[in-house]
């Protein structure tokens, strides 16, 4: 039987930025953490109900699925019954207070993604329990 380790490995980047995702990849990779990367939220929501993470970084602007529909689908416990993840939200994206805070609730972090350097992201996720 597989214990759960005590610190947080396994993460999902659903990111559509190549260079951005890159650099997290980059940094998270160094940190010790295993990365994967989705580029659109079909295939990022497939991967995220795999229930196989331990983070999952989140881009609200992605094809397909936007990042609040997924964080939505992972939320609603018919369409995910089982997500142990930390879904943190990476943005750019300037939204209205009550959208954010509504996003927030939902989610476990948020980010927003030109405020935050690869090694602050780092030091966030560190601290996530």
């Amino acid at each position: 039987m597989d214990n759960v380790p005590l610190t947080l490995k396994k993460v999902l980047c659903i990111e559509d930025e190549h260079f951005i995702s890159e650099l997290y990849v980059r940094a998270l990779t160094k940190a010790g953490y295993d990365v994967d990367v989705e580029l659109d939220g079909v295939k990022g929501l497939e991967a995220a109900q795999s229930d196989k993470y331990d983070i999952i970084l989140l881009d609200l602007m992605i094809p397909s699925l936007t990042g609040t529909e997924v964080l939505r689908a992972l939320r609603d416990s018919g369409k995910t019954p089982k997500l142990h993840a930390r879904i943190v939200i990476t943005t750019n994206l300037e939204q209205r207070e009550e959208v954010r805070q509504d996003i927030e609730r939902q989610a476990d972090g948020y980010i927003v993604k030109a405020e935050v350097t690869p090694r602050e992201l780092v030091e966030f996720l560190s601290k996530l329990n």
